[in-house]
């Protein structure tokens, strides 16, 4: 059923949830990232409700640390809590010791204005996190981080338990195995990171569904970067449906997908909250002529990267680092055409991929290795600029 109605009980209440989630990552700002623009915001809140969806996600970190708050002061203190879901996350990467993370939970509480949260993520679960550098355990195992939200959930003050994960599809598959109380698991997904080699998103989403939890969906427009193609890309989707919205495809692409809670968007204007649920309302799974457009468009959208698609095709087999050549290329590459090059879901990636092939932390340097492509050209230089670039742009 593509337009997916869940039940989700709260203290006894059931209420529906419709798939679209109202991501408070890229809020309207008057002028720096914590100077909301309450009236705007208030606006895009009350429109996303009157549209019939609930599920709001936030997180310690976003909006340097003021999108709880805001979200409390648009949707919390306006709202009844019957009405609305609230997701937010653990600031996994901030790397606090074991003694600080209740004090952390806490205050997100108060920040958010609610007694309990209804699904809280242990965010950013990767192999530098959960393994370490050195494959022996990163700061998830160390703090007992599982241990925490488990009391948590115990005590009532969260009501689902999930990560976001940003690595392998293989670490996804052990981290599932290792933890039977993970309910959900909200991953990159989108028509360009389904079948990207280093994200996977196609490949996490098998995974997750073949171990019986459900998905929430981030990045559905990659960050805006699918909200506008190359002008032959879009004039391919124009085609087919000259009254879409060219984000419309991507987001369409997610909701037709099965098991998921809730597609997210992250949105600043009313009018993106308006298409996104106009989008929602109206989706059906795609044609044949709709799928075979859109990926048509994706295949010009890769080949207008700055090393395009066809060319990173012809370096299939080689490896650097225990890496696949293709898939170091391919991320570099696809983070150039972004509207925000360094802050791309492809340039967190290649750091896990190294430390799970090698146990070595990337940004300490690597010991030169040649690549010689098939056709005898020498091409370490290519391969050492993406992975400079991917590198300096970690986060």
């Amino acid at each position: 059923m593509l337009e997916e109605v869940m039940a989700i009980f709260n203290n006894g209440r059931c209420f529906e949830l419709k798939n679209l989630g109202f991501g408070m990552m890229r809020l309207p700002v008057i002028s720096g990232p914590t100077d909301f623009d309450y009236e705007q915001l208030n606006a895009m809140v009350d429109a996303f409700l009157e549209a019939g969806y609930t599920y709001f996600d936030t997180s310690f970190v976003y909006h340097n640390g003021k999108s709880e708050e805001a979200t409390r002061k648009a949707l919390v203190e306006r709202h009844p809590r019957n009405s609305f879901i609230v997701a937010t996350k653990f600031p996994t990467f901030n790397l606090v010791p074991e003694e600080q993370i209740d004090g952390i939970f806490r205050q997100q509480l108060d920040n958010l204005g609610v007694d309990y949260i209804d699904y809280y993520l242990i965010h950013n679960i990767q192999t530098v996190y959960y393994d370490g550098y050195d494959g022996n355990g990163g700061i998830v195992k160390t703090t007992h981080l599982f241990d925490h939200a488990r009391k948590w959930k115990e005590d009532g003050k969260i009501r689902h338990l999930g990560i976001s994960f940003h690595s392998s599809a293989k670490l996804l598959d052990r981290v599932l195995t290792e933890h039977p109380e993970i309910e959900f698991v909200q991953i990159a997904l989108n028509p360009i990171d389904w079948d990207s080699e280093l994200v996977q998103a196609g490949l996490c989403y098998d995974v997750i569904r073949r171990h019986g939890r459900k998905v929430i969906i981030m990045e559905a427009v990659k960050g805006g970067g699918l909200a506008k193609l190359p002008k032959e890309a879009e004039d391919v989707l124009k085609a087919v449906h000259p009254d879409w919205s060219i984000a419309s495809w991507a987001v369409r692409f997610c909701l037709e997908k099965d098991d998921v809670i809730a597609v997210l968007s992250g949105m600043s204007t009313l009018d993106q909250v308006k298409d996104n649920t106009k989008t929602s309302n109206e989706a059906q799974p795609f044609t044949p002529e709709e799928k075979e457009a859109l990926d048509k468009a994706m295949r010009i959208y890769r080949e207008s990267a700055p090393l395009r698609q066809s060319e990173i095709d012809r370096y299939k087999g080689l490896m650097y680092h225990g890496v696949p050549v293709t898939a170091i290329l391919q991320a570099y590459s696809i983070c150039q055409i972004q509207p925000d090059p360094g802050f791309s879901d492809d340039n967190n990636y290649l750091k896990n991929a190294i430390a799970e092939a090698e146990h070595v932390d990337f940004s300490k340097g690597l010991e030169k290795q040649t690549v010689i492509a098939a056709d005898g050209s020498d091409i370490t230089d290519k391969v050492e600029e993406a992975v400079r670039w991917l590198t300096e742009h970690t986060f």
